[in-house]
C-alpha cells in the first residue's frame, strides 16, 4: 500500500529477539537529531510532514511502537505491552544507531510517557522540546476520562469491539481532526490495523493507562512528572489542538506550568492530530524555533 507523504526508505531493527521494529531514518548523519514518538492509535506516519519539513538538515528518527504501524504485532506470549517495554525499546534502537549524543526530543499522545519516561535515563541528552497533544504526568484530578477512553481500558466487550472493527484507529482517523483527512490519508492511518490480532497494541495501550498506583506503569509516569520541570531550562515548543477530548487544556496548563518559559500555539480549530490539522503552520514554526535555538 501507498502511504501519501511517508518516506520510501523504511528501515528495520530487531529491538527484541525475534521482534522487529520499523523506524525511519531520513536526514544528514551529521545533523542534530530531532526524535519523533507517537502515541494510540496512530504511528511513524502521523509526524511525516514534519520529517518532510526538517530533514533537509536534520537527522529525523521516528520508530513504530512494537503493535503500531509497519512494527511487528505480536501477541501477549511474546510481548509484555507496558510503558517500560516502551522505553526499553526506544533505549535500544537509539543506541543500535550509535545516537549517545543531543537529542531534540518530539512528542505526540504516548509519545509523551515514553520520551519523558526514557529521558529518567538521559536527561542530558535532550536539548531541546517539541510538545503536542500528550501528557508526561497523572490525569489531572479536574479531567474525566473520557468515555471512548474508559470504554475500551474498562470494559471487557470494549476489547471485542475495538478490535473486531478497529473502532479506536477508525474512530480516531474521524474524530481526531478538525480538518477532515484527505481519504488516502485516512486509510494510511488504519492500514496497519487491519485484522484482530493486528489491533492488539491499540487495545493495550489503552489497558496500560496508568490512572492508579495499582496500576503497572504508575511509578514510572510518577518519576517522569517529577522530573518534567527540571526541562524548564531547555528550549521548549507547545503545539495544542484544544478541540482533543482527552489531551485538551487541562493536558495544556499541566506543561505551561511545568515549562513556564516554552513557546506555545494552541490552536481553537485544531484537534488531537494536531500535525493534520494545522501542519502547514507547525511545520515552519518548529523549523524556526530549531533555528533559533542550535544545539551548542
Amino acid at each position: 500500500m501507498q502511504f501519501p507523504g511517508y518516506p520510501a526508505t523504511r528501515h528495520r531493527f530487531d529491538v527484541r529477539p525475534g521482534l522487529s521494529m520499523n523506524y525511519i531514518d531520513e536526514g544528514p548523519r551529521d545533523g542534530e537529531v530531532v526524535v519523533m514518538l507517537h502515541g494510540n492509535p496512530s504511528w511513524s506516519y502521523l509526524w511525516r510532514h514534519l520529517v518532510n519539513g526538517l530533514s533537509d538538515s536534520y537527522r529525523c528518527i521516528v520508530p513504530d511502537h512494537i503493535g503500531m504501524g509497519l512494527s511487528d504485532k505480536p501477541d501477549d506470549s511474546r510481548y509484555d505491552y507496558t510503558l517500560q517495554s516502551r522505553v526499553d525499546d526506544l533505549t535500544a534502537l537509539l543506541e543500535h544507531l550509535g545516537i549517545s549524543g543531543p537529542v531534540t526530543l518530539a512528542v505526540h499522545d504516548w509519545g509523551g510517557m515514553i520520551g519523558f519516561g526514557w529521558a529518567l535515563a538521559h536527561h542530558a541528552q535532550v536539548k531541546r522540546l517539541v510538545i503536542t497533544n500528550t501528557a508526561a504526568f497523572p490525569l489531572p484530578a479536574e479531567k474525566p476520562m473520557p468515555w471512548q477512553i474508559a470504554m475500551g481500558r474498562h470494559w471487557k466487550p470494549g476489547e471485542w469491539f475495538i478490535r473486531t472493527f478497529n473502532a479506536f484507529s477508525a474512530g480516531a482517523s474521524w474524530l481526531g481532526v478538525s480538518r477532515r483527512m484527505p481519504a488516502a490519508v485516512r486509510r494510511a492511518y488504519v492500514a496497519p490495523y487491519d485484522s484482530w490480532d493486528n489491533r492488539i497494541a491499540t487495545i493495550r495501550f489503552m489497558q496500560d493507562i496508568p490512572l492508579s498506583p495499582a496500576d503497572k506503569a504508575w511509578p514510572l509516569l510518577e518519576r517522569a512528572a517529577a522530573a518534567l520541570p527540571s526541562f524548564a531550562d531547555r528550549p521548549a515548543f507547545i503545539a495544542w489542538g484544544l478541540r482533543d477530548i482527552c489531551f485538551d487544556h487541562h493536558f495544556l496548563a499541566g506543561f505551561r506550568k511545568a515549562l513556564p518559559q516554552a513557546e506555545v500555539m494552541a490552536f481553537e480549530d485544531a484537534n488531537h492530530y494536531v500535525l493534520e490539522d494545522k501542519h502547514e503552520v507547525i511545520v515552519p514554526a518548529v523549523r524556526a524555533f530549531l533555528e533559533r535555538n542550535p544545539i551548542r
